[in-house]
């Protein structure tokens, strides 16, 4: 019987020993157990950057703090968002060719267009001495000042020319070239860093080569490719010159 009662303790505390060391491997595997809130994606703030390798935190923006997208058209919609704007032009009233005698000279008429479309200054380039009315001895006065390389005097230049930061140069075509005033007024003023947008009324000859004769009066100008409006439709079809007007202005990106 004793050794009955000797085996039976020993078998107890053998039990007793596997209990003891089970609970302690079970209280070992609970601490490293995740939890479930363990177990949810990190924040976009701890995501390294797939794309370098880099394991750098990205930086990620609130909605509400995001900046904006900038859409480049807006900056660059109207080359007169920021500019002073000056319209100078010369234009001839009376007697003129395929229109006959009119009160309001063809250029004239063009550089309101203009001017309304821009919100520009409005100058008109006027001599002292005025050109006859007649279309021929105007015509013989011009072509005496071209041979001549004259440069009539101007009334009243411009005040301050230098506020502007882009002038619009409007003349009809004389002999192929600039009316000489014209010439008088680009070499009053510096317009070293403007810009100048030459339009001419015309009747065949498009701009002729003004532009090249502007580029050389006004060194350090930029100067932009101009219109030209055929002195006709300017007086009789002003819906189609204003449409051409628009259209010229909005390539240039100098509408309101």
């Amino acid at each position: 019987m004793s050794s009955a009662k000797t085996l039976r303790k020993l078998f107890a505390l053998h039990l007793s020993a596997i209990m003891v060391l089970s609970l302690a491997a079970c209280a070992g595997n609970a601490e490293t157990t995740p939890s479930d809130s363990g177990n949810s994606a990190p924040s976009d703030e701890q995501i390294p950057n797939e794309s370098s390798g880099s394991q750098e935190a990205k930086t990620t923006f609130p909605e509400s703090t995001a900046a904006p997208a900038t859409d480049s058209s807006e900056e660059t919609d109207s080359g007169a968002s920021d500019s002073k704007i000056l319209v100078a032009y010369f234009s001839h009233t009376g007697e003129n060719y395929g229109v006959g005698v009119i009160e309001k000279g063809n250029t004239h008429i063009i550089a309101d267009m203009i001017a309304e479309e821009t919100g520009a200054d409005l100058f008109e380039i006027a001599t002292v001495n005025p050109y006859p009315d007649t279309y021929d001895e105007c015509t013989d006065v011009a072509k005496q000042e071209q041979n001549d390389n004259a440069r009539p005097e101007i009334i009243n230049p411009p005040e301050n020319p230098d506020q502007y930061d882009t002038v619009f140069i409007g003349y009809p075509i004389w002999w192929g070239d600039l009316p000489m005033a014209v010439y008088t007024f680009l070499e009053s003023c510096d317009f070293a860093g403007k810009t100048v947008i030459p339009f001419c009324t015309h009747e065949g000859s498009g701009l002729s080569d003004t532009k090249s004769s502007i580029e050389n009066a006004c060194p350090g100008a930029t100067v932009l490719d101009g219109l030209a409006v055929r002195g006709s439709v300017a007086q009789n079809e002003q819906e189609e010159a204003k449409e051409d007007v628009i259209e010229w202005l909005d390539g240039l990106k100098y509408t309101n």
